[in-house]
């Protein structure tokens, strides 16, 4: 089965196609000639993982899944949130979006955070939609070179080492990508 995921991040198709079984096969927003910037404009996580998918049914007439993900962080009441990847502007650098998000935790002992996913199926007809959360909390500094986005300063509950410094097969199993994604392949099951 051939499904579209509405993202151009490559690192999030890599990530993605780890996790799904070798009979669903991803295809990018480029294989269908979507080359135009998808609207984010909700202001929840779900509201734009749905925004996502029914752009590309509405224009494309393509079954679909898209995600969205924010890092939520206590002490900064849920920031960045739903404006994660842009979180220091909108170049989406993830260096700067950790640089501020380190400064605006420089004089703050509560750095607990977690990571959000949902992801927004459209299939036969349907929209559904799939959550995964990962607890963690914020370091001090970076660590790490694995990766993307946020991955150099978070570190998951229970673990000592940030998601740049653990295996993809490892944040898969125990991220927040991960979960919402296990849950897209139960149901396709």
């Amino acid at each position: 089965m051939n499904i579209v995921f509405a993202t151009n991040n490559s690192n999030k198709i890599k990530e993605v196609q780890t996790l799904l079984p070798s009979n669903i096969k991803l295809i990018s927003l480029k294989d269908i000639g979507c080359l135009e910037e998808i609207p984010e404009t909700q202001n929840t996580i779900e509201g734009n993982a749905i925004q996502k998918a029914n752009y590309i049914k509405e224009h494309y007439g393509l079954d679909c899944f898209a995600d969205d993900t924010g890092l939520e962080v206590q002490a900064l009441n849920g920031a960045p949130g739903v404006f994660s990847a842009r979180y220091a502007g909108p170049q989406r650098n993830a260096d700067d979006n950790m640089n501020l998000l380190l400064s605006k935790l420089k004089s703050k002992n509560n750095r607990l955070a977690r990571f959000k996913t949902v992801i927004a199926l459209h299939f036969k007809g349907e929209l559904i939609t799939f959550e995964g959360i990962c607890e963690g909390e914020i370091t001090q500094e970076k660590a790490g070179f694995d990766g993307f986005g946020y991955d150099p300063v978070f570190q998951p509950t229970t673990y000592k080492k940030t998601f740049a410094e653990i295996s993809l097969a490892e944040k898969n199993r125990i991220g927040h990508r991960g979960k919402a994604v296990s849950k897209l392949v139960a149901y396709f099951k």
